[in-house]
């Protein structure tokens, strides 16, 4: 067998010794499971392996519905982004989306530079942009790493406010639905999350130029 046959078939391995000690410590384990999911938290985080959404939130399967995607984006055009918010908070009523972006993002490195880099060029310019937002504050900071570190939480700040823009958001909250919208940083340098503290709650926090009003 090659050595990457063997990195494969490890996956296996690996599964079934899962199944093995979630049966020891729970029998029901996987019966609760096939019963259905109700989570209460919408994941949206960044497709880095280093980055795994239920591990660092100490949550267990089913408690926590999660979209990833190169740097967190929330980009207005996604379809696969706005079906998984569709179905996360118009069917399984999460009660909160978290937007999660992590320090040394390589997506957030790459906008920061000016190398082509293909088709993700095309995804890049989304996170581009934020940096034209605040490209005032960013310039002036002149340390790289601090800079970078800097955008890498205004890129989460700027996704949050375009959760709260879409009117799947929106609509929940004139339905009165309890759904609250934050903004974290994990650091994978010791493995702590940073609330940014950015939350949405209901319309009215946001400018009111983003607000949607009923169709006539």
């Amino acid at each position: 067998m090659s050595k990457m046959e063997k990195s494969y078939i490890k996956l296996l391995t690996n599964n079934k010794t899962w199944v093995q000690k979630q049966n020891q410590d729970n029998p029901n384990f996987f019966k609760n499971l096939a019963e259905g999911q109700s989570p209460e938290y919408l994941w949206i985080g960044c497709s880095d392996s280093r980055v795994p959404a239920n591990e660092i939130t100490g949550t267990l399967p089913g408690e926590m519905f999660v979209h990833r995607n190169i740097a967190n984006m929330v980009v207005h055009s996604d379809m696969n982004l706005l079906s998984v918010l569709s179905y996360a908070v118009e069917v399984l009523k999460v009660k909160h989306i978290i937007v999660c972006g992590h320090y040394n993002c390589g997506g957030v490195i790459a906008a920061m530079g000016k190398k082509q880099y293909g088709l993700i060029d095309n995804w890049l310019r989304h996170i581009k942009d934020v940096y034209r937002y605040h490209y005032a504050e960013l310039d002036a900071i002149k340390d790289e790493n601090l800079r970078l570190k800097r955008f890498v939480e205004l890129n989460v700040i700027e996704q949050v406010h375009d959760l709260g823009k879409t009117s799947i958001v929106q609509n929940a909250w004139k339905n009165k639905q309890t759904l609250h919208i934050h903004g974290w940083v994990y650091d994978i340098h010791d493995g702590l999350i940073k609330d940014l503290d950015v939350s949405f709650k209901c319309t009215k926090d946001l400018h009111s130029v983003y607000h949607l009003e009923d169709e006539k």
